[in-house]
Parts: structure tokens; sequence; C-alpha cells
């Protein structure tokens, strides 16, 4: 999928210029067709992946405004992490000593929630899993698939899996993983826009010690909640 400068600077809740600007100075994968800048879906998905935590390019508390100043963002993007983890759920003491075991668990729990095929979901998240680990440092990893949208449910689900003990992900700080962030999306641009804030809380210093202790389902609804809303004025 190619996606135009408007695209990424939408789904990156920043403007055009912002994004232009990236793009001179080499921040930000991309290419030209007939001089007007084009971005290859996949490299975005790694670019926002890679992004967590740095404040030149942070793609999640940047927020776009218009000429007077005031928020453009709001509506389904504001709480978007929120309402996507409100509509998933959060698994405890999963068992399994690999992320292949840890992964087939926990995609048919969402699978039979949905009414659809868990080997299907588990074989595209282990196949993205393939082409690069999806750690995002700290502990956690973000399962997801690029191929694979809940067009039909027309909802975002994230849920959060917590193995009974952690586990080696390939991650690049070489840290075992002991919380699992599964994303399912209804588009593809929905699909990056939550995968951007999900990389982004990661790299919260609050967030991981939340996610460490195994919080509960509405303790760490409580906390995003508040994050987003937080994001939403910076």
């Amino acid at each position: 999928m190619t996606l135009t400068l408007k695209d990424v600077a939408d789904l990156l809740n920043v403007n055009e210029e912002t994004v232009d600007n990236w793009i001179l100075d080499g921040k930000i994968p991309a290419f030209r067709i007939k001089g007007q800048p084009r971005f290859n879906r996949s490299d975005i998905e790694m670019w926002v992946m890679n992004q967590k935590g740095k404040p030149k390019t942070d793609v999640s508390s940047s927020e776009k405004t218009s000429s007077q100043g005031k928020s453009s963002l709001g509506g389904t993007q504001q709480f978007s992490l929120f309402r996507a983890i409100h509509k998933g759920n959060v698994y405890h003491d999963i068992p399994g000593s690999s992320k292949e075991e840890i992964i087939k668990t926990v995609t048919n729990e969402i699978a039979s929630s949905l009414h659809l095929d868990g080997e299907v979901m588990s074989d595209l998240l282990l196949e993205r899993e393939a082409l690069q680990s999806t750690a995002l440092g700290h502990g956690l990893a973000v399962p997801h698939a690029r191929d694979f949208l809940l067009t039909p449910y027309h909802q975002d689900i994230v849920s959060i899996a917590f193995p009974k003990e952690p586990i080696d992900y390939n991650a690049l700080d070489g840290q075992p993983i002991h919380t699992l962030i599964f994303l399912f999306a209804s588009s593809d641009k929905r699909h990056l826009h939550l995968l951007s804030k999900v990389a982004h809380l990661a790299s919260d210093p609050e967030a991981a010690l939340l996610f460490k202790e195994r919080a509960d389902k509405e303790k760490i609804l409580d906390f995003v909640r508040e994050w987003e809303s937080k994001i939403k004025k910076t």
C-alpha cells in the first residue's frame, strides 16, 4: 500500500510541513513519484515501531493544529487505544516457554470471542514475527499482522497478555518479554495509528511499571485513558 504526504500526516497527527521536513532530514523513509513524496506502508510501520521515545519524531505526542492553533484531533482518535483495550481482554499467567506458544494460546482465545479461525490468525502473527521481532523493548512486544483486518466488525481490538514467565523474544535490548500487546484493527490507517500509540506507550516509564506489575484490565484502562488525555493536550 502506497501512502501520500497527507495520508502520513493524518496518520501521525502532525502537519504536512513536519513530514516534509522529516523527509528532507532523512528521518522518515520515502520515495518520489513525479516529484511527489510517497511512502511504503510497510516502511512506515517499521518506522513507527522504531520511533518510541524519540522526542524529535514522536509520532504519538505530536498534535496537528489548525490555523487557529486549536487541535484538529479528537473523535475516533482521541481515546482510540482506550476503546480498543476496552473491547479486548487482559490475560494473566499464560503458559508457554516460547513466543510461538504464547501467541497461539492467546490468539485462540481472541479468535474464539470473535468467532474467527484462531489458527489462521496465529499463523499471520507468526509470519509477521518471522520478518522482524515486534518487541518494543522494556519487556513489551506488540504482536500484529498487517494483512489481517477486522473490517467486518468495524472495530479495533487490543488485548494484553502476561506470560506466566517472561519469554525470549529476540528483542534488540536483549530483555525477555513480560507483556504482549495484541493488536487487531479494522483498517490499515487505524492499524498504523494504534501501532504508533502502543509504541509510544511502551516508552512511558509509568506504563512499563504498570505492565511489569501485571495490572488488571480496570487499572490498565484507567491509566490509558489518562495517558491519552495528556497526549491530546501536548
